[in-house]
Formats: C-alpha cells, sequence, structure tokens
C-alpha cells in the first residue's frame, strides 16, 4: 500500500516546487524499490540488442538532473564501446537543447530504450522542449531512480547509468568530409560527452 501511495503522489509532483525533505527520501526510496522489482543488473557485454538498431531506428531518451529537477530529450546519434578500459557511451548534445544544461551541471546521465509502443513519446520529447512544456506530465513517463541516483524511466526495456568521463564541442575545423558541416545550418556544434557506463540495467 505504501508503494501505491507513493506514486499517486508522485503522478501530480511538480518537480519545480520545494518538497518537504522527508518526504523526498521517501519518495525516492519508493522509486528506488520500483526500479528493483522491474529492472535486473547486467553487464553492458551482455545486452543482446543491436546497438545500430537501438539507436538509429528505436531511439533513446537522454536524461540528466536530480529528482526534483531534470530533463530528457530524444536522441539517434550516439555510439558505445570501450575506451580508457573502460564500457563507455558517446553521447552528443547541441547546446541549444535544454537538457544541454543539465547535462553540464551534473556528473551523471542516463540513456533509456524503450519498445516500439512507446514512439509517441519519443517523438514528443523530441519535438517539444522542457523550457515550453512539462514533458513529465504531458508524456505519462514514470520516473524511477537507479542505485546510483539517477532518473530513468518505468516503461523503459534498458536503462544505461554514465558518469561523465570527457566533454568538447565538435569543431567543425576537424571535420575530414566537408559534408558534415551540411548538419549543422545553424553552426550549433554538439557537446560530445564520452561518459562511463556504470549501471546496465535490463527488463525483468
Amino acid at each position: 500500500m505504501g508503494v501505491q501511495y507513493f506514486i499517486i503522489f508522485f503522478d501530480d509532483f511538480d518537480t519545480k516546487k520545494p518538497i518537504n525533505d522527508l518526504l523526498l527520501i521517501a519518495l525516492k526510496n519508493t522509486l528506488f524499490l520500483i526500479m528493483e522489482s522491474l529492472f535486473e543488473k547486467i553487464s553492458p557485454e551482455d545486452i543482446t540488442d543491436n546497438i545500430f538498431k537501438l539507436i538509429d531506428k528505436d531511439w533513446m531518451l537522454v536524461t540528466a538532473g536530480s529528482l526534483e529537477h531534470y530533463n530528457m530529450m530524444t536522441a539517434s546519434w550516439a555510439g558505445f564501446g570501450i575506451l580508457w578500459h573502460k564500457p563507455v557511451a558517446f553521447s552528443f548534445i547541441r547546446p541549444n537543447r535544454h537538457t544541454f544544461q543539465f547535462t553540464e551541471k551534473h556528473e551523471m546521465l542516463t540513456l533509456t530504450f524503450f519498445e516500439e509502443k512507446y514512439r509517441r513519446i519519443l517523438n514528443f520529447c523530441g519535438s517539444n522542449s522542457g523550457r515550453d512544456v512539462d514533458k513529465m506530465k504531458e508524456s505519462g513517463l514514470k520516473p524511477i531512480l537507479t542505485p546510483g541516483g539517477s532518473v530513468g524511466f518505468e516503461q523503459a526495456t534498458l536503462i544505461l547509468e554514465c558518469k561523465k568521463l570527457y566533454a568538447d564541442t565538435i569543431k567543425p575545423e576537424f571535420f575530414l568530409d566537408p559534408k558534415i558541416d551540411k548538419n549543422y545550418p545553424l553552426k550549433d556544434f554538439h557537446m560530445m560527452y564520452i561518459s562511463e557506463i556504470t549501471g546496465c540495467y535490463t527488463r525483468k
């Protein structure tokens, strides 16, 4: 009953308003328990999905911030691999995106993947800015907390919790193929983040 109470409460939770500290602790504990009940931790090398399809066709949400204040955006440009003896994710965010201020401020971010039936949510989060709309309220996403305290979503099939290791702006003077520049008509070159995958969670 306690879990149900907090889920109902959170449906109306406004992340822009202050919340009582004790209530916030209870809420975080509840969202972490939901995470534990729905997901299991695996090694990144045990991901069985086609990574190219996940990124290019299925898309993902990039989320950063704290439970009290966070934002997410849809992305279809990314990469995964091994670097500096660590499993890493490469993510790219343009500086004009609302999520950018969150990825710049916070050490952690999550990459979250969904089934096709949630395509509407991904379309919405990719075409609307958190500056203008309440994405949580409008999308119907239900937040959960990873063991590291990052925000994921109950509807996800795969959650990657990542710790930033390196960040730099894409520099057009280093394009070896001049055609790449056509992707930036506004000259809003991405910030590239290389992040260690510290947690990999798949739906049970």
